[in-house]
């Protein structure tokens, strides 16, 4: 044995009852659990956890840690929450697979949510296919382990390029080469961002033949759907449908029901789930357990605006009367980027610009600014995404508590940070959303009861992956553990200072190796990229 944690509280990833164990941990793995009365184990270094809850490693299956990860060894944001596992690839729209000319427009198309624009020179995006990037994180190590998703969007993008139409013969079956190529490569299954270009050009038709390769490979669908606004039990209801015409698992993506016309509905959207996966649906879904959504601005754009990529949405916005149907269409209609919603800018705070001159901004909503340089909103949002380059991010203040605590009770929830690292100003949920679960929810409000909820945060999600050695504290599994204290376990972050860490969690093991270590980062680098359906 190379560890024993002694005197814990195990709370094991079944929601059934904790029981108090020694666990001993030898080559990265769950070795031995001694119940309270039976046999001690022995080690050479032992870890008093008296008082506190060892729970598996908790699985953020909703992260946008695409190059934080390699950015950004430490990853305390991560790390000091408890997660040992992130789901990268999110919303459609990450870096593999790609070619030169994809790769620098998705890099300035989602700077706001990973920063790496074109000039950022931190890293070196020295790959192409998913197996490669995979490649490079095992590499270059990092504090917790990481899962990829083949974005749709890019995809799409590397076929078909920007346009919104339907795809030909030949460019589907190059889509369907891509998607097969990354599933082999080792990714879990397929995200879609169909309020972002150029994903949200794919028809239903084009999904379902892309899923069905990913059902091939035993994989799952993973869609920010088409609106979590108007309409949103209708777009809920349409994946639903598309994948099981598919024969394809799904997850939806921070499964909320935002925005005025969703308020206490709810209900509606679990008991269309419950409709499903009582008639043999494969369903789960994550969600961030906050009110406000996090995006950036250049999302809420109608998608015909962002047609043709970023420079071309730049030369829209550059224009008067473009600009002006841009703004009628966004202020009165409701945008398909804004979820269908007329947009309500003392509901839209900037939490982040790339060029520091533009530093004002942050932290005050467009009407405020507008408000203070005696303009229309729209005008200074519109001066915002020319002078940042489409770089601002974007704190969305649309969402319903009374929804939050419903949709986080259902059978299949798992937990999602959907966590933005970029930003002086990012949403609180990047670095608070382990904790705030398990003390606010769990402690504070009884919305879910501890082991309820750690079976949610770790096996749930592993079941998800199909992870048959994690998730749970068992022997024989990985050693990805965390150690809290139930009764001081918090978030730190809130939206005034989100990027304070948490408390109560002093202890978190990534394959058996410490990455917090009494409340502090150690330097080791123990994660690695998982292959979907390799050891």
């Amino acid at each position: 044995m190379d560890l024993v944690i002694r005197d814990a509280t195990v709370v094991d990833g079944t929601a059934t009852t904790p029981y108090r164990a020694d666990v001993a941990v030898a080559d990265g793995r769950i070795a031995h659990i001694a119940p309270e009365g039976t046999p001690r184990p022995s080690a050479p270094s032992t870890l008093d956890a008296d008082g506190l809850a060892l729970s598996p490693g908790f699985i953020d299956m909703h992260a946008h840690s695409d190059l934080a990860v390699l950015r950004d060894p430490d990853h305390s944001a991560k790390a000091a929450q408890g997660v040992t596992l992130e789901v990268l690839g999110q919303d459609g729209l990450s870096y593999a697979p790609v070619d030169d000319t994809t790769l620098a427009a998705v890099r300035e198309a989602i700077t706001g949510w990973n920063g790496g624009a074109p000039g950022d020179e931190r890293i070196d995006f020295d790959w192409r296919t998913v197996g490669e990037y995979l490649d490079r994180i095992d590499r270059q190590g990092t504090a917790v382990n990481a899962a990829y998703l083949v974005p749709q969007g890019s995809v799409r993008m590397l076929a078909v390029g920007w346009d919104d139409r339907p795809a030909t013969a030949g460019e589907l079956a190059r889509m369907k080469q891509l998607v097969a190529e990354g599933m082999e490569q080792g990714a879990f299954g397929m995200s879609s961002g169909l309020t972002y270009t150029p994903g949200m050009y794919a028809s239903d038709a084009e999904l379902t033949e892309l899923c069905r390769v990913v059902a091939a490979h035993g994989g799952y669908y993973c869609p920010h759907h088409r609106s979590y606004g108007a309409g949103a039990l209708e777009a809920y209801a349409e994946m639903v449908q598309l994948t099981r015409e598919a024969g394809c698992a799904l997850h939806l993506a921070h499964a909320t029901m935002n925005f005025g016309v969703n308020k206490g509905r709810g209900g509606e959207l679990l008991s269309l789930l419950d409709a499903a996966l009582d008639e043999g649906a494969d369903i789960t879904l994550d969600t961030y357990p906050y009110t406000p959504g996090c995006t950036t601005l250049v999302a809420m754009l109608p998608s015909w605006a962002n047609e043709g990529g970023p420079e071309a949405t730049l030369a829209r916005l550059a224009d008067e009367e473009t600009c002006a149907r841009i703004r009628h269409v966004m202020e009165v209609e409701g945008a398909d980027g804004c979820h269908g919603v007329p947009i309500e800018w003392d509901a839209i705070e900037i939490s982040g610009v790339n060029d520091p001159e533009l530093s004002e901004y942050i932290g005050r909503t467009v009407a405020a600014s507008a408000a203070a340089r005696g303009e229309e909103p729209f005008t200074t949002a519109r001066r915002l995404l020319i002078e940042d380059r489409l770089g601002p991010t974007i704190l969305q203040h649309v969402g319903h508590e009374e929804n939050v605590r419903a949709i986080m009770r259902h059978r299949v929830h798992t937990g999602g940070s959907d966590g933005i690292l970029q930003g002086a100003k990012p949403h609180p949920r990047a670095y608070g959303t382990f904790p705030r679960y398990l003390g606010h929810y769990v402690r504070e409000l009884g919305v879910l009861s501890l082991p309820e909820c750690v079976a949610h945060l770790t096996a749930r999600p592993a079941a998800r992956l199909g992870l048959r050695d994690r998730g749970l504290v068992r022997e024989g599994y990985r050693a990805d553990l965390v150690l809290f204290d139930p009764d001081t376990v918090a978030a730190g972050s809130t939206f005034e200072a989100p990027r304070t860490l948490p408390t109560g969690i002093p202890h978190v093991l990534v394959d058996g190796r410490p990455v917090i270590e009494d409340g502090h980062r150690t330097d080791t680098l123990p994660g690695r990229a998982l292959r979907h359906n390799r050891p």
